[in-house]
């Protein structure tokens, strides 16, 4: 899919999880023949597949267990599995998991290849979510709100700014993107842009975006010493960029505005520690939810609508980020998607205090 930074709205968030739980009273899929109504077995099965587990910590700690957990207790029968960062893996999964059969694909798309997956299936009578990245030829797209996403990330790169008593107009700032195969990354990046440059700021340097901490440390490197040591904030499109960030403004001694998403482990001890202005939380369980909402609904016939739609008219259930700065960590806690223990482990403890941070 070419990726979209255009929406048109619908109807509110609210409105469409009260149509889908409305469409999900009974708990589970009622299944589908060949005609695409009635009931054999493989139409409860729900095909998830999932892209990595180095991109994001979320896909394995998070996403899967609230899927798994909320699937079975929607009724379904699941199939959740990883490519591994393998396209021809994930074409392998794809091809198991519709020999056996599925009533509903979940997909998570990885460098294109769901939308070949997403071709296969819908030939097959099979209906496809695209969950959390769009893919081309998907029936419903359900993620968070991208744009939003960005702006918010844009938004604590000016605010850091300023608070460090930086004119954001005349600042010295890098942005480390995601990868432009991620339909996302392209979202974040305006969203992020239309803040940032609203507020004056062009970019010194913006190396080829990446999903890859190691490869974000060495390309802010090299854009750092382009910039001969001078760098006022970085604009970081998700946690495990910024943290490849970090890693070199702390060998050089140097602590700027940067921003990040996902609210990881790693995130957000950053952000306690304030070498990471803020990350954007993005509520997993609740774009879990959504999705199996969704799912339900499809396998009982009916016709959801959506909040948003993309460019090409995929139908697009966006939820609501939140912006998470060390004095909200808590609330990441709380809402069970960060482990206090392991977050306020070490160097972090007093940080964790200092903020109200506590199993």
């Amino acid at each position: 899919m070419k990726p979209s930074s255009s929406f048109v709205p619908a109807v509110a968030l609210a409105g469409i999880s009260a149509l889908l739980l409305a469409g999900c009273a009974s708990g589970g899929g009622s299944g589908r023949d060949d005609s695409g109504n009635g009931g054999n077995a493989e139409a409860t099965r729900a095909c998830v597949i999932l892209p990595d587990a180095a991109s994001s910590p979320r896909w394995e700690n998070n996403d899967r267990p609230y899927l798994q957990k909320g699937l079975e207790d929607a009724g379904f029968e699941t199939d959740i599995q990883n490519a591994q960062a393998d396209v021809n893996k994930y074409a392998t999964i794809a091809d198991q998991q519709l020999t056996k059969g599925c009533g509903v694909m979940l997909l998570v798309d990885y460098n294109g290849a769901g939308a070949a997956v997403a071709e296969k299936a819908k030939g097959e009578g099979i209906p496809v979510i695209a969950y959390d990245r769009p893919i081309e030829g998907a029936d419903y797209y359900v993620s968070f709100d991208n744009l939003e996403v960005g702006r918010l990330e844009g938004q604590s790169v000016v605010d850091g700014l300023t608070a460090a008593g930086k004119d954001p107009a005349s600042a010295v700032v890098v942005y480390i993107g995601g990868d432009p195969a991620d339909g996302n990354a392209k979202m974040f990046h305006d969203g992020a842009v239309e803040v940032m440059e609203a507020a004056g700021i062009k970019p010194a340097a913006e190396p080829p975006g990446v999903w890859d901490g190691d490869k974000s440390a060495t390309n802010f490197e090299q854009a750092l010493t382009s910039l001969g040591g001078k760098v006022d904030a970085v604009w970081a499109a998700n946690d495990t960029n910024a943290a490849g960030v970090i890693t070199i403004l702390d060998k050089n001694g140097l602590t700027v505005p940067v921003s990040g998403q996902d609210a990881s482990v790693a995130g957000l001890q950053n952000v306690l520690l304030g070498k990471q202005t803020a990350t954007v939380y993005k509520p997993i369980k609740e774009e879990a939810d959504a999705a199996i909402d969704l799912a339900t609904a499809l396998l009982k016939g009916e016709t959801p609508e959506a909040d948003q739609e993309l460019e090409d008219g995929t139908p697009y259930i966006a939820v609501t980020p939140i912006l998470v700065g060390p004095d909200e960590v808590k609330t990441v806690v709380a809402a069970g998607d960060a482990d206090a223990e392991e977050l306020c482990a070490g160097e972090v403890a007093a940080a964790c205090e200092q903020y109200g941070v506590s199993g």
